[in-house]
């Protein structure tokens, strides 16, 4: 999602020929860019959408040289009251709208050289670990080094003491959430996930243990340089009858742009295979549908 918002903003750009590709003059000094990501949320504090804004660096400018003025036109808080007090008492309908890239649409007299992104895009959602970590009360616990204790499996745990459904279900929500850019913590989420009917404390440490192993690798995301070549490189694995439920496969896969982790998944099979070979074919079939899926995506791009 954080991609797609990335590339609805750079559409608006396009759209609003914003650029031309020149070569900086003598004595010219061009300005850097940085993409700034925000969540936003509705009424509810619920995250409805993702928004990637590209700003200039505008500290390098200075007032008078590069600029005369700087305003963006608001509306004062009293004329925003007044005005809905007025259609309340007319029985007005009131419709809220939002412009995309608002700033796009001005114009300006002076000549700006915008230098272009010479590195690459780092993709992370730092800030929405750090808002989990608080909304769970797990701020201020220790960290831990990995994610899962690989000599305690999770297990149904029948006997186990039950916890909250609802605080489990919101835990894994939020960190199915934040697979989205983080793929290390995506296969221990999904193993707890398989939880949710009945949690118990065992299955509550675990999810614990991944907000802690978060606390201590806040910053981790994903890198996409400029320069490297573009091959669609695929990996895919399988387990055999590793879930202790029912004894189904678990299919991963991952798939780059040479050195750029596009997609992953860790997906648990929807048959029982009767062997180790029949599970490696199902999720080697599976990996081959979503590079089809890429390769077609990738000719829309020209």
């Amino acid at each position: 999602s954080w991609i797609e918002a990335i590339q609805e903003e750079l559409l608006q750009f396009k759209m609003q020929k914003v650029w031309i590709l020149v070569d900086l003059p003598y004595g010219k000094r061009a300005i850097g860019t940085k993409w700034v990501y925000i969540n936003k949320k509705d009424k509810r504090g619920i995250v409805v959408r993702n928004k990637a804004r590209l700003v200039a660096q505008g500290h390098t400018q200075e007032e008078g040289i590069d600029y005369e003025e700087v305003f963006a036109p608001v509306a004062r808080i009293e004329a925003i009251r007044l005005f809905l007090a007025y259609a309340s008492f007319m029985g007005f309908p009131v419709y809220q709208m939002d412009v995309k890239s608002a700033f796009l649409y001005g114009t300006i007299e002076e000549e700006v050289y915008v230098k272009q992104k010479n590195d690459g895009i780092f993709i992370s959602q730092d800030k929405y670990v750090a808002e989990i970590l608080r909304k769970f009360g797990l701020s201020k616990g220790k960290s831990a080094s990995t994610i899962i204790d690989a000599e305690k499996p999770l297990l149904k745990d029948s006997d186990g003491e039950d916890v909250d459904v609802h605080t489990y279900r919101s835990m894994i929500g939020s960190l199915m959430y934040l697979t989205s850019s983080r793929p290390d913590i995506m296969f221990a989420v999904c193993a707890c996930a398989r939880f949710q009917v009945t949690p118990k404390v065992s299955h509550l440490n675990a999810v614990k243990r991944i907000f802690r192993y978060l606390k201590g690798k806040p910053h981790l995301g994903l890198w996409y340089p400029k320069d490297s070549p573009f091959d669609l490189v695929a990996y895919s694995d399988s387990d055999y009858a590793g879930a202790s439920l029912d004894k189904k496969s678990t299919t991963g896969g991952c798939q780059f742009l040479r050195c750029r982790l596009i997609s992953w998944q860790c997906k648990k099979q929807t048959v029982v295979s009767t062997s180790l070979i029949e599970a490696e074919y199902i999720a080697a079939a599976s990996r081959c549908a979503q590079v089809l899926w890429m390769q077609n995506q990738l000719l829309d791009y020209g």
